[in-house]
């Protein structure tokens, strides 16, 4: 069974401050904390890569990332746009912030055919997690009255920054290893004693080793209705609504609790990283040129 890898990186440009060229080289060779995870992909038995990126970015993108990429596996590309919509909805004259990862993924769907997953351009993940999503979107029939979905589980300890806090998805699960819920909880830390959560009366204590989302995740090509069916339904109510965003995990959300999907979290032990501050930048590094000296990975990355 055919599987693509869906990268979202329209929001590239304004993550970095408005120009791609500012990614910083993670790799001793130039590499981006997007090559890795390709890599891994790959290696995990994704078929093709899907970039989501903006048009404007279009140039630069295939010039830094895209046609690397393409000459050693199959890439196509979607244009995320905020005046994308279904008729009758016209974008708002003084809408500019796009309309959420919901809306990223439906760029897409003209693209779409197989079990995919998703990730951010921007993030490192780790080989696990591309390992166990590519394996369960291949072993997962499709049942057309109730979407089934994964979601790469991480540990928390294992995405917190040295550097301040962060915003993290810290999940519920069933005695089934299901998603139940995914509590956005912001401020978190870590401690002497591992992690905590910044509050009025200090720092409470959070286990280090509970779940969160790091935006990995795992669908079936019928998803793509459902996110167009919910998509009119969200237009409706929040269209002429400054900043409201069609979000990915508010999606699935409503879905399990409808009873409409199930998500199976698929817990990976791998530490994942990212530029949150910029402070973050030569741990990063460290931890790349760590992963090369282990024999994770060669240098240079791609021949």
């Amino acid at each position: 069974m055919k599987t693509s890898l869906v990268i979202m990186a329209a929001g590239m440009g304004s993550r970095f401050g408005g120009g791609i060229k500012q990614l910083t080289p993670m790799g001793p060779n130039g590499e981006l904390i997007i090559d890795y995870s390709i890599y891994d992909a790959l290696e995990a038995g994704f078929d093709r890569i899907i970039f989501i990126i903006r048009k404007d970015l279009e140039k630069d993108f295939k010039a830094i990332i895209g046609d690397r990429i393409a000459a050693i596996a199959p890439v196509e590309y979607a244009y995320q746009e905020t005046d994308d919509l279904p008729a009758p909805f016209v974008k708002p004259a003084d809408r500019s912030k796009p309309w959420g990862t919901g809306h990223a993924i439906l760029a897409a769907r003209d693209l779409i055919k197989e079990p995919f997953a998703v990730i951010n351009a921007d993030d490192y993940y780790g080989k696990t997690g591309f390992r166990l999503l590519h394996d369960y979107l291949v072993e997962t029939a499709a049942d057309p009255s109730f979407e089934k979905m994964a979601m790469a589980g991480f540990i928390l300890g294992n995405t917190l920054s040295d550097n301040g806090s962060v915003k993290r998805g810290v999940c519920t699960l069933d005695e089934q290893g299901n998603l139940t819920a995914v509590n956005e909880t912001f401020g978190l830390v870590k401690t002497p004693e591992g992690a905590g959560v910044e509050t009025e009366e200090g720092i409470k204590p959070i286990p280090t080793d509970s779940l969160v989302s790091m935006n990995m995740w795992g669908f079936m090509p019928s998803f793509i209705k459902v996110l167009e069916e919910r998509f009119v339904a969200f237009l409706e109510e929040n269209v002429d609504k400054a900043g409201s965003e069609y979000l990915l995990p508010e999606i699935v959300d409503a879905m399990i609790k409808e009873g409409k999907g199930a998500v199976k979290v698929l817990p990976t032990p791998d530490q994942w990283f990212g530029v949150t501050y910029k402070e973050d930048t030569p741990a990063v590094k460290a931890a790349v040129a760590d992963c090369i000296a282990r024999g994770i990975y060669k240098t240079p990355l791609f021949d």
